[in-house]
């Protein structure tokens, strides 16, 4: 039975949704969503994932139903631990989208003990270079710029939707209906949730990725941000014994374009184990 609660860290509530009551000894699987979603992104998961493992899934600071007491100082790294914790599991499976897959790498080098897994998804890396856009991409992210300037934030939620969920090079438009509704939703009341403090930045994890011990998946659209596909190449040759795959058809978050693609490699990946 799926189950929220709310979380306490320093300045936050973290709500964190979470189900357990399966026969099984599985590891847990903890997703963690990408900056313009919150952990709604993964309902096309949740059930399918929920007859054999424990899953868990929370919003970070500033996202979703989590609560901004008071501006603090914080790492995304040891709110993590701190959800873990409440729950009582020592490792879990590691499923971060974009920011949340860098959370999760940043995660694994910290403390590869707690991290039976790492599956990441077009993932941020802290200390990674700058990227090099085209200039279509370019004109995208100055006008995403310039809406948040002018504090028009339903215009850049607008934008952000053709940047992340068409992807750059796609027509607009191109996803429609409740998936849309669903990514507007989550990232506008992103925009408009209190500033809950500046993360603490982590060690850098790019000159750390041969040292990531857990067996890892990586995965990207290929309709995504063309640096990042890039990078998710590299990303699979430099972590040991890495698993790769491309969703094809998909942008930035393939787990609400096509769950079945994306519940089809994570399956298998499982399975492994």
């Amino acid at each position: 039975m799926k189950t929220m609660k709310l979380v306490e860290v320093e300045g936050a509530l973290l709500a964190v949704e979470y189900e357990a009551n399966h026969g099984g000894t599985a590891t847990p699987v903890l997703f963690l969503h990408a900056n313009v979603a919150d952990r709604r992104m993964w309902q096309g998961q949740w059930d399918w994932l929920a007859t054999s493992h424990p899953v868990i899934s929370y919003d970070r600071r500033g996202f979703g139903e989590s609560h901004t007491l008071s501006p603090t100082p914080h790492s995304h790294v040891a709110d993590l631990w701190k959800v873990m914790d409440s729950l009582g599991y020592d490792r879990a499976v590691l499923v971060g989208c974009s920011m949340g897959g860098r959370v999760a790498i940043d995660a694994a080098l910290a403390q590869p003990d707690r991290v039976r897994g790492l599956v990441v998804v077009a993932p941020g890396v802290s200390g990674a270079p700058a990227p090099q856009h085209c200039d279509s991409v370019n004109a995208l992210m100055n006008a995403i710029s310039a809406a948040a300037h002018q504090g028009d934030l339903d215009t850049k939620n607008e934008l952000q939707a053709r940047l992340w969920l068409d992807g750059p090079l796609s027509p607009p438009g191109r996803v429609e209906g409740a998936i849309r509704q669903l990514f507007l939703s989550m990232n506008g009341s992103a925009l408009r949730a209190a500033h809950p403090g500046m993360a603490s930045e982590e060690p850098s994890a790019w000159e750390q990725l041969e040292a990531i011990k857990p067996p890892a998946l990586v995965m990207w659209g290929d309709l995504d941000l063309p640096h990042l596909q890039e990078r998710c190449k590299l990303l699979a040759h430099r972590i040991p014994a890495a698993q790769s795959m491309v969703l094809r058809a998909t942008a930035h978050l393939p787990t609400l374009e096509d769950p079945q693609q994306f519940n089809a490699a994570l399956g298998r990946y499982l399975g492994s184990f």
